[in-house]
Formats: C-alpha cells, structure tokens, sequence
C-alpha cells in the first residue's frame, strides 16, 4: 500500500518527466516516446515470465533474476523468438505496457540483451522510486562483433575475477573476448611455455562455457612470428630463433617454427571451444632477410602457413596488419594528422604497387586487423582500410582503452578515440572493432571499465551521445543516479596528477620503464638531492618540479574530496573508487617527496624525510591490500623474465616493486647520501 501512494505521487509529480531520465543504460538505446507515462508494473515483484512456442528463458540478472516460467496469465512477461522480425541478429523489440511487458527477439541472444535491458529499466524504476514506465524499444547492434582484449602477458587475476568480468561484459552487451594467451595457458604440448601460475585447459574450457551462456564468445590469441619472447625464451626453443641473441622473433623458413607454433594454437583452440577465431599477432617483427627473399615475402610466407592451419581448424585467423603495410612504405601516413590528403594519395600512388606485387599472396581468408589507438580517423588510415575492402580482404579495426599508460588509462579513457573508430567502422560497415587492452605498463584491470563502457556504448549504438553525456551516464550507472553531476567528476581530474606522478622523482633523462636495467640508476636515473652546504640550490634548481608537485597535490586533494563524497553517501562500485583512490594517494606520496626535499634544501635539516621510507611502506601496504583482493600481485619465484624488447614497467621485476621502483630508488639514494 505504500508503495502504490508513493508511485501515484511521484506519477502526478513526474507526468512530464522525460524518457531519458529513466533509461540511465549503456549501451543507450532509442526509444518512441518522448515524455513518460508509468505501468502498473512493480519492479520488485515480477515473478514469471511465459513464451508461447517455449523458449528458455535466458540467464538474468538483477531484478530478474530469480524468474521463472509460469503460465499466460500469472506471467508479467511475455516474451518468444521470432527470426523474421525486421532487426539483426541479437536485435530485439521491448514493449512495456500498462500491465505486462512483451518481448521478442530476433535470436536467443537478442532474447539476452532484451532481459539485460529490462533489468537495467527495472533498476531505474525502483532508484526512482516508481513503477516501470511504458516504453516501446526497438534495439539493435551497429557492429556484430563487439569484443575486448584481454591480455594477460604480465599478470592474472584471481580466477573468480574472471567470471565476474563476464557478466560485467554481458550486462554491456559486449559479445567477444580476445585473450592473449602468452604464457597463462598449460599448453600441453608445449609444457615449457606455460608458466608455473598458468591456468590449465580445462579450467579455461569452464570460463569458455560460462561466457557463451551469456553471448560473449572467448577466443585465443597467441603470438607466433613476433612477441615471441614468452617461448623463444626458453632454452628448448632457442634454435628457432631469428636472431640467435634474441628472443623476440621466429625464424620463418625453419619448418620446427610452425610444429611448435601449431601445437600452441592446438592446446589454445582446444580451451577456448566455442571460437570463431584465432587471432595469431603478427605485428612488430623485422626479421633477417635471407635465402634472397625480403621481409614482407618471409612474413607473408609466415602468414600463409598459419592461415591455413587456421582454416584447416575451421577457425578464422586474425592479423595485426602493420608489416606488410610498413615494409610497402604506406605505413607513416595512417599515423600523421598534418599531412594533407594530397600528400597522402602520392604516397600511395608510388608505394601501392609494393602490396600489388605481392597481392595474391595474401591470404583471402584472415582478417586483417588494422589497429590504430590515437590517429585512427585519419585519411591515412582510412586510405588503408578501403584498399583492404577494394581487394577483397576482410578488415576489421582495433581501438584502445589501455595502451603504454602507467597506473592508469588517460586520455579521457581514450573515449574519443574509441567513438571516432566505432563510428568509421560502422560508416563502412565491417563486421567489427577489438577494443585493446595492452598490459604493458599493467593498470589495475578495474581501471579499464570506463573505456569498456564507451566501447560498449559506441560499438552497440552508435556515435550520436555526445562524450560528455556518456561520461555522466557512466557515473549514474558505475556509482549512483545521484552522481551524474560533473561536480562527482574525478577521473579525467586524476589523470593530471598521474601524469605529472610519471617522472615527478627521476632525472631530466631519466626513465621508468628501464630503472631495473640501468647500471647505475640511482645515478643516472633517479633525482639529485639536496646539498646541505648549499641551501637553496636544490629548490631553484628545481622551481618547475615543485611547482608541479604544488599543482598535483591540489588536484589530488580535489580528487580525494570527490571520492570520500561518494562513498559517505554510499555509492556503488566501492571497490573502483577504492582503486582510484590508491592511485591518488600514490601521486601524492611522490609529491609530497619534492616538497619534503625542498623543506631539506631550504633548511638543512633531515627532519623532513627522516621517516619517508616508513611512510612509503605504509602507502605501499595499503596499495597492494587494495589491488589484491582481485589481482595476482607477483609471478612465481621460477618465472623467467624475457629480455624486455619493448621496455614494459610490469616487467622489470617478478615481484610488485616495478609499480614503485622510482619510489623504491629513491628512499635508497638518499639512505645512501645522508647515512640515514
């Protein structure tokens, strides 16, 4: 009874409310009416749900979650199959009227997304305090295939992670994962290349099964004639190499190449069952020109071969394109935003014929994967993905919410250039777009959800909400209706601080991503510190630096204030805004370091940093205490580090010390310069 006078309340109070209000979904979906009439539909209290040619009820979540098939009349829900409505595949049709809801769907998995849909209206509803509201939908994909990467060269998750990011996924109506395997899997055949911590097959074929039960589609990538490290590196492997001294790339015209590589793709095939694809890298490899051919001949010979183990398996292989394009000289211009269009078409009207010599040779059956993170509407670019269209090759574009970040994706999440790629590979109607996930500077995986969320967004429906709306939506549905203000606003604010925190304790030449591998990097890397002779010297040597560190720490602070906000009036997702805090707080320990130095410079006196290593522990402690209740935090005491071609944080060390290195360097330099 209370309810129904709170619900005819808030209907007189709301008759004007307008739609957008109480659809708060990503992927955001149209809808027929422009202002709000409300059913009498309770969301707690939906029971049943009846098909009339008794088609299974989907898996729900939410608000649904428990229904059950019951019988026409008890049902609240009507829902069937029908494959001759006018939609795509995973299309469907949600009509919610005064006292039912009806739905049908193009396919089981349109009847999927219908009920992930109507969970998210329910959820709005009762945040709202109403009934449902009447609403007629019609929803459909732009792009079939929607996935995102999942690279697991540095580090894994606890395993119940992973389920967990299935349904996360699902409810986005992302439909495809590419897991770069590397060395997580327990290849069988193989059984050098699997690391200790690796997981085996049949725990793979488990996590398989239960994303197809949800409509997202796992399938392997596994590195072959490049970013070979993870094999090559092994010292059974090492007569395939390429270069004997390095482990980066295969040999192509060694015929054990493809035996080792076959067996890998066997054992990955065989964990992931349910794949359409097999994605086999590709890309960044120049290889040793020998028996007179030349490296785009030997990674196309490479190509071939793999292309039609690929076929043989009834998977379709996928490609990182950049080679072929790089060696034909038409590379550079997909990257360059200042070159005109004039200049553009020259160059591929003399370097074209470079491809054309060699076109029959590409194979008609991999997809080419054109991956572009920053520049990808260029016409450069999209000059390179028409010539795949005009010769018959199946391409398909790669974006990016994580690429060579250190603690955390910036860019606004890549949000623009995620919606600029989604919205050219729908205007050319490809079948796709991979949103990377690169693992190379290791970001808490949680850090990622926001740019999965624009994927999911502008792969599903389009490029038509603005950036600054999603990120309002994201709010609103990451931590609470109450919070879509931009006063609740503090990633983009946290980005500054993090990249000032990058080189805010190293030298004018000093670099992160190498500190394990310097000689003498406290030296060479790692900030000079003040001579106590010398007060003052230090600080105006140093004016800019500090300056930056007063600068961080303010926005830091507006950063913390945000986040305490949210979580004193019970926001959602406690543990991302329980990361994102650990990153701020990270930011300004190193900060809070400069101004400590200049405290010293200005006074002589080692009070200041007397207890930094302490405080450090502290931050540190915390930190990891954060970070692990979902992350593996350290490789196993046998993991063998690779050679590190392309200078990765998270691989400079097998324990956690690589996220602090500078940090950890630091304390050491002034231990060993003061004596203390």
């Amino acid at each position: 009874m209370r309810f129904l006078i709170l619900l005819i309340f808030i209907i007189s109070c709301n008759s004007n409310t307008k739609t957008e209000n109480y659809l708060n979904i990503i992927p955001a979906i149209d809808v027929s009416s422009n202002f709000l009439e409300f059913s009498n539909i309770n969301p707690e209290k939906i029971e049943y749900a009846y098909s009339p040619k008794n088609d299974v009820i989907p898996i729900t979540y939410g608000y649904i979650k428990n229904i059950t098939k019951g019988d026409f009349e008890s049902s609240t829900i009507k829902f069937e199959i029908d494959d001759s409505i006018d939609l795509k595949s995973e299309g469907y049709i949600l009509n919610i009227e005064k006292e039912n809801i009806f739905i049908t769907a193009k396919d089981q998995a349109g009847l999927f997304y219908a009920f992930v849909t109507l969970n998210q209206i329910l959820e709005n509803a009762f945040t709202q305090r109403t009934s449902v509201p009447i609403l007629n939908i019609k929803d459909q994909p732009s792009l079939d295939f929607r996935p995102i990467h999942l690279d697991l060269k540095h580090h894994t998750e606890k395993k119940s992670y992973y389920f967990d990011l299935i349904d996360h996924l699902a409810n986005l109506k992302v439909n495809g994962i590419i897991v770069e395997l590397e060395d997580k899997l327990k290849y069988v055949s193989r059984p050098e290349v699997g690391s200790s911590d690796s997981f085996s097959i049949e725990w793979w074929i488990e996590l398989s099964d239960y994303a197809k039960s949800r409509n997202v589609i796992i399938n392997p990538l596994v590195q072959g004639l490049g970013h070979a490290s993870f094999i090559l590196k092994h010292e059974k492997n090492i007569h395939l190499r390429d270069k004997p001294e390095s482990d980066w790339a295969f040999n192509p015209l060694n015929p054990e190449t493809y035996e080792l590589q076959f067996d890998l793709y066997l054992d990955a095939i065989r964990a992931t069952p349910h794949g359409k694809y097999l994605h086999i890298g590709g890309d960044e490899v120049h290889l040793v020109e020998r028996d007179d051919k030349t490296e785009l001949e030997l990674n196309l010979i490479w190509l071939n071969k793999v292309c039609e183990f690929a076929e043989k398996h009834e998977r379709v292989p996928i490609f990182w394109d950049d080679m072929p394009l790089k060696h034909a000289g038409v590379y550079n211009p997909m990257f360059n935003d200042k070159i005109s269009v004039k200049e553009v078409d020259e160059i591929w009207e003399k370097n074209e014929i470079n491809l054309m010599n060699f076109i029959e040779k590409f194979p008609k059956n991999a997809v080419y994967m054109r991956w572009n993170y920053q520049k990808s509407d260029t016409y450069g670019n999209l000059k390179a993905m028409d010539w795949y269209s005009k010769n018959e090759l199946i391409v398909m574009g790669a974006t990016a919410g994580q690429t060579r970040w250190t603690l955390m994706p910036q860019n606004q999440s890549n949000i623009s250039q995620i919606k600029s790629f989604a919205s050219s590979s729908i205007d050319k109607k490809l079948d796709g777009l991979l949103l990377t996930l690169w693992d190379d500077d290791s970001p808490h995986f949680e850090l990622y959800k926001r740019g999965i969320a624009a994927f999911a967004q502008y792969s599903w429906s389009g490029n038509s909400l603005p950036i600054e709306e999603f990120k309002k939506l994201f709010r609103i549905k990451n931590f609470g209706s109450q919070f879509g203000e931009d006063s609740y606003a503090f990633i983009d604010l946290l980005e500054k601080p993090v990249g000032m925190w990058l080189n805010m304790l190293l030298s004018e030449n000093g670099w992160r991503p190498g500190l394990s591998k310097k000689q003498n990097p406290l030296e060479s890397d790692i900030i000079d510190l003040p001579n106590l002779d010398k007060k003052g010297e230090w600080s105006k040597k140093h004016e800019v630096r500090i300056n930056d560190a007063k600068r961080s720490l303010e926005i830091s602070l507006k950063v913390e204030t945000i986040i305490n906000n949210l979580i004193q009036n019970e926001s959602k997702n406690l543990y991302l805004l329980q990361i994102y805090s650990q990153v701020n707080e990270l930011t300004k320990f190193s900060s809070n370091v400069i101004l400590k130095l200049e405290k010293v410079d200005l006074e002589g006196d080692l009070k200041h940093i007397i207890n930094l290593e302490s405080e450090f522990n502290i931050t540190r402690e915390k930190f990891e205490e954060i970070y692990s209740k979902t992350r593996i935090l350290n490789k196993p005491k046998d993991y063998i580090l690779d050679q590190d071609h392309h200078h990765h944080p998270a691989n400079q060390t097998k324990n956690f010390d690589w996220q602090f290195l500078s940090e950890i360097m630091l304390i050491n330099k002034i231990k060993e310069t003061y004596k203390i």
